[in-house]
């Protein structure tokens, strides 16, 4: 499907489209170009023009200075007054602010009947109580307004639509008009999505003015973890020592420990996104249905999965980069030198030491692979390689093979610490060491899978997603499930 309609087709209208003269097109001979007004000469009204001349449209302007807006626009656009330009098209985009609207009150009598595209967005979301659609819509009356093509920008709409930028959201009180605009962004290469009536507006003009929404908590997630494990570490690592015997640390805290915390953070971050699938599994499971609604907060936690895991990855492709630079500081190379002077003096030549060797190897590996499967779930995430998968390939990915990551970045911390969990010296102030925290949730998240994979578990629980419940005890207290699954588990 190009597009999401409320209007049904029937096969004698399958092949009909609608066009802005409210001709149907087909191929006719002696019929001339389908006309489009638009009213305003601004950046966004230039891009529309030029899109819309290489769709075969023909474009009038209406400007309140012609003759200077003339300048800015191809020649066989014909840019005039706007008394002629409403005249000339039954279809009209509207390119002017919302403050702008009564100064069409002059030609209110030729607007009636028209088709009246707004195209306005406000400076911040909710700006005013009604959407600037509705607004306009008091305003001509006997006008049809329809609300659409905010979300596009002036530059997406000259260079054409790309991946993200093919969605426009339309909605009007009138469906024929409504179905008039989307036959009009069809032929101009986008994506229409049907919105349903003018009430919709609102919610379609804060589309663009929402900055990451979605972002919010994962990333005040991510910054809470980060200053937590940073100031634990530093606790740990740079005020215990100058505490105790007087030792300056203090030159590590650019480099060194901030490497500390962001394999940290990496981790914690990835056992989060599947401790949200295993917290609603266990709410499924304790209600015996899957029509129960999620609390909200699990709600929010189930839909922010993706940003979690996008977030784990960046914290673990930049741990590798800081990791790579550690051997290149100059606190490095003297305390090399100083190691080596030391078993020069102690007459020792050999330092092998084969336990140590075999723990650096095997962690640094464990590293590796753990990297390389978050960056397949990362290519996975692209629009066009996850539209080539169907939804089994897509589950065994993001789920399976996160399960495995997930292990092996258990793993991969676990080498990291070795024996120092169980030495006394570890535990400065009696904290235990970073590491020993990082591994909370992990180890939290890989044992609840285990459970869930108990074949007890996993055969009540598969029922129960499947409808069949086995209580009615809780059945008044049910309301629709959420538009959540806990079983797609989505790193990217």
């Amino acid at each position: 499907m190009d597009s999401i309609s409320l209007m049904g087709s029937s096969p004698a209208t399958t092949k009909a489209s609608f066009l802005p003269n409210g001709l149907k097109n087909g191929p006719r001979e002696g019929l001339s170009k389908p006309t489009v007004a638009i009213i305003g000469s601004g950046d966004f009204s230039k891009c529309l023009a030029i899109r819309l001349l290489r769709s075969g449209i023909h474009v009038v302007v209406g400007s309140r200075q012609p003759k200077r807006a003339a300048e800015f626009f191809p020649h066989v656009v014909d840019v005039t007054h706007h008394e002629d330009a409403v005249g000339k098209a039954s279809m009209l985009f509207l390119a002017i602010r919302r403050e702008h609207y009564p100064s069409l009150w002059d030609i209110k009598h030729l607007l009636a009947g028209k088709v009246l595209i707004d195209v306005s967005n406000n400076r911040r979301v909710n700006q005013y109580p009604e959407s600037n659609a509705e607004y306009l819509a008091s305003l001509f009356p006997e006008s049809t307004v329809v609300k659409g093509f905010n979300v596009i920008s002036a530059w997406a709409m000259q260079s054409g639509p790309k991946d993200a930028s093919r969605q426009v959201y339309i909605c009007s009180n009138s469906v024929e008009a409504r179905q008039q605009v989307i036959e009009l962004a069809r032929q101009l290469g986008f994506i229409p999505v049907d919105m349903g009536t003018l009430s919709s507006a609102k919610e379609i003009e804060n589309m663009p003015l929402r900055l990451f929404s979605d972002w919010k908590g994962p990333v005040l997630t991510s910054v809470a973890l980060s200053i937590f494990f940073f100031a634990y570490s530093f606790i740990r690592d740079i005020i215990h020592p100058y505490m105790k015997s007087r030792q300056s640390f203090f030159y590590k805290i650019p480099l060194e420990m901030v490497n500390r915390t962001l394999p940290v953070v990496a981790i914690t971050l990835l056992a989060l996104v599947y401790l949200a699938g295993q917290f609603a599994a266990a709410h499924q499971l304790f209600y015996r249905t899957k029509y129960r609604r999620f609390p909200h907060w699990l709600e929010g936690w189930l839909q922010s999965r993706k940003q979690l895991g996008l977030l784990s990855f960046f914290f673990a492709c930049v741990h590798v980069l800081y990791s790579l630079c550690l051997p290149m500081r100059r606190s490095e190379r003297y305390l090399l030198l100083n190691m080596a002077y030391q078993q020069v003096h102690a007459n020792i030549e050999n330092s092998w030491n084969e336990e140590e060797v075999w723990r650096v190897e095997m962690y640094v590996s464990f590293g590796i692979m753990s990297l390389g499967l978050l960056s397949l779930l990362a290519v996975t995430s692209i629009p066009s390689v996850n539209s080539a998968l169907n939804w089994r390939e897509f589950s065994f990915i993001q789920s399976t093979l996160g399960y495995i990551s997930l292990l092996i970045a258990t793993f991969h911390a676990l080498l990291f610490g070795w024996k120092r969990a169980f030495e006394e010296e570890a535990y400065r102030f009696y904290l235990p060491p970073s590491f020993v925290v990082a591994l909370v949730l992990p180890v939290t998240a890989i044992v609840g899978k285990g459970v869930l994979l108990l074949p007890c578990v996993a055969w009540r629980l598969k029922r129960i997603r499947r409808g069949c419940e086995s209580s009615q005890r809780h059945a008044d207290h049910e309301r629709p499930a959420a538009h959540v699954s806990p079983e797609r588990v989505t790193i990217m």
